[in-house]
């Protein structure tokens, strides 16, 4: 079974970029994305309806900001997309699918940054870390497979970001953001690329817009894919797919054995 995450920075932009091929070619049973920045209304037909994809959207409450979609080739059962707190629900960057015995919560998390690269936000940020947490870690603990993927908007050490000196006081790599996805690992998930590469190097998911940063692949790794205890054994291959251009984050892939669907 095959999962991917993607922010395409915009859906409409991507999807002028080849979104729809590909979708159509990634291989994928489920298609998390975020930061679409769009209603479903102001998407062309191929966008809005993809064929032989069931499809839902949750916009953010602000127009033109955030968001995010799930995109499966089979229905889900439940689909829930609040955290039950207001202020942390109105940026439309959270929902959790059921499939069978499996949950996946695709999420784009904030950012730190306030309007003026402050850090500000990173209080806002933290407790979506927490709220979500709280939310999924007794699925967790009671064995259950469980997947949370997306934009974490934090690399969780050194070697996730090329430049790490240069940033321990940017947002994304602040010693608060980077122990708040610790916990995370301490509390039984598991980040299924580190865990399957240990000491890869130079794999990114994000890159800065700035000309020529892509191409030296001076970049970050803040897309990730944390699974539960229970989805750990498995789990089969987790990937970066830095080859696919249309946005400044690439799509990361993760591939489970069809059981985990159906595990008790």
């Amino acid at each position: 079974m095959r999962i991917v995450s993607w922010n395409v920075n915009g859906l409409r932009a991507c999807g002028q970029k080849g979104f729809g091929s590909w979708l159509q070619a990634c291989g994928a049973d489920v298609v998390c994305l975020q930061e679409i920045r769009a209603l479903p209304e102001q998407l062309p037909p191929e966008l809005m309806a993809p064929p032989g994809w069931h499809l839902a959207f949750s916009p953010a409450q602000r127009l033109g900001y955030s968001g995010v979609a799930l995109l499966s080739r089979q229905p889900w059962q439940t689909l829930y997309t609040s955290l039950g707190d207001p202020e942390l629900d109105c940026e439309g960057r959270l929902q959790i699918a059921q499939f069978g015995k499996l949950t996946v919560a695709g999420v784009y998390f904030p950012n730190g940054n306030g309007k003026d690269r402050d850090n500000s936000r990173i209080p806002y940020k933290l407790a979506f870390y927490r709220a979500l947490q709280a939310r999924l870690q007794p699925l967790c603990d009671t064995g259950q497979p469980v997947v949370v993927l997306g934009d974490w908007n934090t690399a969780p050490e050194a070697i996730d970001l090329a430049r790490p000196k240069d940033n321990e006081k940017t947002s994304g790599f602040t010693p608060e953001e980077r122990e708040e996805v610790r916990q995370w690992l301490r509390a039984g998930w598991t980040d299924t690329f580190r865990h399957l590469h240990p000491h890869q190097r130079d794999a990114y998911s994000w890159w800065s817009q700035r000309f020529g940063v892509r191409a030296k692949n001076i970049g970050w790794r803040i897309d990730l894919a944390l699974c539960s205890r229970g989805a750990l054994p498995h789990l089969r291959s987790a990937e970066i797919a830095c080859d696919v251009q249309g946005s400044d984050h690439c799509p990361i892939v993760v591939d489970f054995d069809p059981l985990i669907q159906s595990v008790e």
